[in-house]
């Protein structure tokens, strides 16, 4: 009976001034899911400035596989060749990768290319369309500011954004960064109220520490993870306890026990909460300062 495989798995992903992209990494779970099927055991090497766990190519021993398989992307340049010659001993397979050169040595170099396309070939689909299903994570937007100076030294935004924004980079949630700002120039911003709103409907929370992203993610029928940015309190505090809405933190007791707390909390009563709130401001249940308006213009 022959030697069982000893196989190292790689891709642009692990080179070190490589990039990992979500395409990569699906049609990496791709390849590893066939290979878990026929029991064949694996290791997968990783560039250090995304995956610093490792491990990486530089650290792995080529000696100890007996073959190397290369996922994903297109197959050219120098990184590759330098596989090619550090694994020399190895069966080296690319696969559903594309091939722009077939002559490249990035391309002969492999002893077999499974391409999802290459010159003269019918393409297969991408490995990522197959990749196993995952779970869903939460979809969060993100409204901060960087501005209101009329607070003077009262001001923590900068302070909130680093920590907010520290404290989201560790969280498993999908976030999107929005801004209540509109422009019918620039394509990332919505041009009209409709169009954010559609966007804040579909979310699954909003954290911001603005006024407007708070009240237009209850309109929406969204938890809104709030901090105030004014030491103090000022407007954003007021605007939370007009409407209703406790999911506040103060800038002097911002941490990540805080965050949490009200995360969980958002995702759970503050669900019905938010939706409850949205459906009293459509229906009109709250009065404004609209309301005087008509009073005021009265001779």
């Amino acid at each position: 009976m022959g030697e069982r495989p000893r196989i190292l798995l790689t891709g642009w992903f692990g080179f070190l001034n490589g990039e990992a992209t979500a395409g990569d990494l699906l049609a990496l779970d791709r390849a590893r899911e066939v290979l878990r099927g026929a029991g064949l055991a694996h290791d997968v090497a990783w560039s250090p400035g995304f995956r610093p766990a490792g491990p990486s190519l530089a650290e792995l021993r080529p000696e100890d596989y007996t073959h190397l398989l290369f996922v994903c992307g297109p197959l050219h340049g120098p990184h590759i060749e330098e596989l090619h010659r550090r694994f020399a001993h190895c069966v080296r397979i690319a696969v559903g990768t594309s091939v722009v050169d077939a002559a490249s040595p990035a391309v002969t170099g492999f002893h077999h290319v499974l391409a999802r396309d290459a010159p003269g070939t019918e393409p297969t689909p991408d490995l990522a369309a197959r990749a196993p299903a995952l779970p869903t994570r939460p979809a969060v937007g993100v409204i901060l500011t960087h501005g209101q100076h009329e607070h003077g030294a009262r001001r923590r935004h900068e302070r909130v954004a680093e920590k907010v924004t520290r404290w989201l980079s560790g969280r498993d949630c999908a976030c999107l960064e929005l801004d209540t700002r509109l422009d019918v120039h620039d394509w990332r911003l919505s041009a009209t109220p409709a169009q954010l709103e559609s966007v804040l409907a579909r979310l699954d929370l909003v954290v911001t520490d603005r006024l407007h992203g708070m009240v237009l993610a209850l309109r929406a029928g969204v938890p809104a993870l709030t901090v105030d940015p004014v030491e103090g309190g000022a407007k954003v505090t007021a605007q939370a306890r007009a409407c209703g809405w406790p999911a506040v933190v103060a800038a002097e007791r911002l941490d990540a026990g805080a965050l949490d707390h009200w995360w969980d909390w958002c995702a759970s009563s503050g669900r019905g909460l938010a939706r409850e709130i949205g459906a009293g401001f459509r229906r009109g249940t709250r009065t404004d300062s609209a309301d005087d308006l008509l009073r005021t213009l009265r001779p």
